[in-house]
């Protein structure tokens, strides 16, 4: 299965920038979600922003205007830039896909139909180690 490697985090203060990498151990097409999440402690797993089938991208509310993501499938790499992070954008930040070698073969992707934010934790896999983001004040 395919397994994602993040990197890029840090420590950084409000208003600061920081560019997290992302890099699957395979090519994943781009019809197939690469999504970036993350996680503090007390809370929910939740999608930040997605790169999709067709090129589309979507974002959380709370990131909008603050963080673009880029997907370079030729080198299976995604980017997640993040710009004037605010102290709520603190936590560990991973990266997975909706790719699967358990769905039947002609299955057609999850979030191409749903929606690449809306699908729910199980369709995903390749979970890195995650990395993590500390913004401080």
């Amino acid at each position: 299965q395919v397994r994602m490697v993040e990197s890029g985090g840090g420590s950084v203060q409000a208003g600061g920038s920081l560019r997290l990498s992302c890099v699957a151990s395979e090519y994943i097409d781009s019809d197939y979600c690469m999504t970036w999440f993350r996680q503090s402690p007390g809370k929910e797993r939740e999608g930040v922003a997605s790169s999709g089938s067709g090129g589309r991208t979507t974002y959380a509310e709370s990131v909008q205007g603050r963080f673009t993501i880029t997907r370079d499938n030729d080198k299976n790499t995604l980017i997640l830039q993040m710009n004037n992070l605010k102290l709520d954008d603190t936590g560990m930040y991973y990266c997975a896909t909706d790719v699967s070698l358990f769905r039947d073969a002609g299955a057609p992707p999850p979030g191409k139909v749903a929606g690449c934010l809306n699908l729910p934790l199980y369709e995903y896999n390749g979970w890195g180690q995650g990395t993590q983001v500390t913004v401080s004040s």
